[in-house]
């Protein structure tokens, strides 16, 4: 063992326990000197997919009996993994990427190991969600973690309206099949002028961070085939007060700024003029200009 596994090592390490261990998001770097430690320790490892698992663990030369559980075998994998528990073994579960239990499967084991007297312990690593957040900036003081939204367009807008009015910054995960859909959708319901980072790939070598606004991001996506490739973390600005603007107290203005500019541009002029909210006001020219 290593120096620095041995540091590591130096935690006790029950049995008959399930170790919940956070792999590396895309740069296999990332992955923790307690988690190799425990990878190493453990009878076996029950992993969402057994193949990329088997890849991470030979990468550090680990050999450890593998079992399945995802999302369609949870229920069936997590009883198998408690009549080990109960043996007295120790069991690692790793899902793909990331933290478990986290837009990933790990929550109904938990739930069952818990529920059958055993302990659960948690060893953090990597996560696409603190990954995101650690690089928005100061806007973002509270959040709300979403996970993905619903694909279908109705579920989705239904879903986004009933957060319009949430002052919490809003988090999500998103496939490259519905990224300019999803970004598209967000800027209809809850307004172009909020800001909006776009997490692509992150710790990947393609990794992009864009920060710019909900109007901006179909078409920053759009520039380029390759910006819609790979696996996106949104982090969008939270609502603002309901009182900083009223609702047509600068009408006046935005109508003039609207015959010259676009819905996004006038609403960031009204807003160095005024001082109002630049989202109220980007709320206010889109109703203005579709009357």
């Amino acid at each position: 063992m290593t120096p620095l596994l041995e540091l590591a090592s130096g935690q006790h390490y029950p049995a008959a326990a399930l170790y919940v261990v956070a792999t590396p998001i895309g740069n296999s770097a990332d992955i923790t000197l307690r988690a190799l430690h425990v990878l190493g320790l453990v009878d076996r490892v029950a992993a969402e997919d057994t193949r990329n698992t088997g890849q991470l663990l030979a990468r550090y030369g680990i050999a450890r009996p593998l079992m399945a559980l995802h999302q369609h075998n949870e229920q069936v994998a997590a009883a198998r993994i408690i009549e080990h528990l109960q043996a007295g073994e120790r069991i690692a579960y790793v899902s793909d990427a990331g933290t478990p239990g986290i837009s990933d499967p790990g929550a109904k084991l938990v739930d069952a190991v818990r529920a059958a007297g055993l302990p659960v312990i948690p060893l953090p690593g990597a996560s696409a969600l603190a990954t995101a957040l650690s690089v928005a900036g100061d806007w973002v003081a509270t959040f709300s973690f979403l996970g993905f939204l619903p694909p279908k367009a109705k579920q989705r807008a239904t879903a986004l309206q009933a957060l319009v009015t949430d002052p919490r910054a809003l988090v999500f995960y998103e496939a490259p099949h519905r990224i300019v859909e999803t970004v598209t959708a967000l800027a209809e319901v809850l307004g172009g002028a909020r800001r909006l980072l776009i997490g692509r790939e992150l710790t990947k070598l393609h990794e992009a961070v864009q920060v710019g606004t909900l109007a901006d991001g179909p078409a920053w996506l759009a520039a380029d085939a390759n910006r819609q490739r790979g696996e996106f973390v949104l982090v969008v600005e939270g609502a603002p007060p309901p009182d900083v603007v009223a609702e047509n107290q600068h009408d006046a203005l935005l109508e003039i700024l609207l015959k010259e500019l676009t819905v996004s541009s006038a609403a960031k002029v009204a807003a160095a003029i005024t001082g109002g909210s630049r989202n109220a006001l980007y709320t206010r020219a889109l109703a203005l200009q579709k009357d």
